[in-house]
């Protein structure tokens, strides 16, 4: 039966895997922290992109502090192994998923949530009195600081919101969270540093109106790989969610520059020639994502092209070294966490040689 051990060679693997450099991790790790930890800010790891417990332990053994996730479901998975103080960054609404949290908390305590409006709040005190669970539970107010995506305007509706939490015994306002990822990405360095800074007003200046209503905010929760640098310059703001920092990918790689390196590729295998200068490999739809863009082939000569669910293309221009059937070629992703989602297991090699193997333990936890 096929099964990759550690100590084997990548030659061994087949294809298409998903595969990470140990070494430029590691040096990904490495940069984050030491930029960030100076700032005093906590780092709180976004673990949607990793998925994995034993990369979560990583990230806490550096320096983390707490971790987030975006889903119920994937909090379940990492409560149950030992993690406590995680953030579900995502609205719990609906009443399976909120009698899901109930549980949850029920054995795991340090769990914290955000509300972005007085129904699903209610909904959840409402679940937790019924289940008699005394401790009340820790709550961030969801605040809209460009996205357009979830959260309640700053200032009075945020405000609003806090007098209705005010009225929930089950539930503990204790800070604010607003991720800025309409701005991840943009290449403008400069750009991308003033509309961040913009966020961030909105979401401290709303923090700073609670606290003057007795409200008790501890917490200013933000930023991304793109924007954290930034984010940790604000007076007011207490924790960072970095997440793709650790991998990277074509589409971060764009906008931030080559500080960070892309740690983690797709092998995979040239499968058919077609032509002089095409040829076919065995990743498609089903082992890279593509609403980034096309993921791109490490070596930068070859030009990607999807062919569907099970292949793509590579071609070339005349002059470079031709591709054979059998060849095999690692592929940079262009989004990291949706890739990652499609795979069971990490190969971490050093070298070319297979040093670790990590469980994908989150995949497919999107409730």
């Amino acid at each position: 039966m096929y099964s990759p051990r550690i100590g084997d060679r990548l030659e061994s693997l087949d294809t298409p895997s998903m595969i990470v450099d140990l070494d430029l991790m590691e040096d990904n790790i490495k940069k984050l922290f030491n930029t960030l930890q100076s700032t005093k800010c906590n780092i709180r790891p976004h673990l949607k992109t990793t998925k994995s417990v034993a990369l979560a332990r990583k990230l806490e053994s550096a320096g983390a502090q707490g971790c987030c996730v975006a889903k119920v479901s994937e909090a379940e998975v990492v409560a149950a192994a030992g993690f406590d103080d995680i953030l579900i960054t995502c609205e719990i609404i609906g009443r399976p998923k909120v009698k899901r949290l109930v549980e949850l908390f029920k054995g795991h305590g340090d769990i914290r949530i955000v509300v972005d409006c007085a129904a699903g709040a209610t909904a959840i005190n409402d679940e937790l009195a019924r289940s008699g669970v005394l401790e009340p539970i820790s709550v961030l107010i969801d605040l809209d600081v460009g996205l357009g995506r979830t959260g309640v305007a700053g200032g009075e509706p945020a405000l609003a919101l806090a007098q209705h939490l005010a009225t929930l015994p089950h539930m503990r306002l204790i800070g604010v969270q607003g991720y800025e990822g309409h701005l991840q990405h943009l290449p403008d360095r400069q750009d991308r540093k003033t509309r961040c800074l913009q966020s961030m007003r909105s979401l401290v200046d709303t923090a700073e109106m609670l606290r003057k209503a007795n409200f008790n905010i501890e917490v200013v929760t933000t930023g991304g790989t793109g924007t954290a640098e930034f984010c940790a310059t604000v007076p007011g703001v207490t924790e960072l969610q970095p997440g793709s920092f650790i991998f990277m990918d074509t589409d971060y790689r764009n906008a931030v520059g080559a500080f960070y390196s892309n740690s983690l590729t797709i092998l995979s295998t040239v499968i058919s020639k077609q032509g002089t200068r095409q040829v076919t490999i065995d990743a498609g739809l089903k082992s890279l994502t593509t609403d980034s863009g096309l993921a791109e082939c490490k070596d930068p000569r070859y030009q990607h092209r999807n062919l569907g669910d099970e292949h793509g293309s590579l071609s070339w221009e005349n002059g470079v070294p031709d591709l054979e059937v059998g060849d095999r070629v690692e592929m940079i992703p262009s989004h990291i966490d949706p890739t990652i989602n499609l795979h069971d297991f990490y190969y971490a090699h050093r070298k070319g040689i297979i040093e670790e193997i990590w469980s994908v333990d989150t995949r497919g936890k999107v409730q």
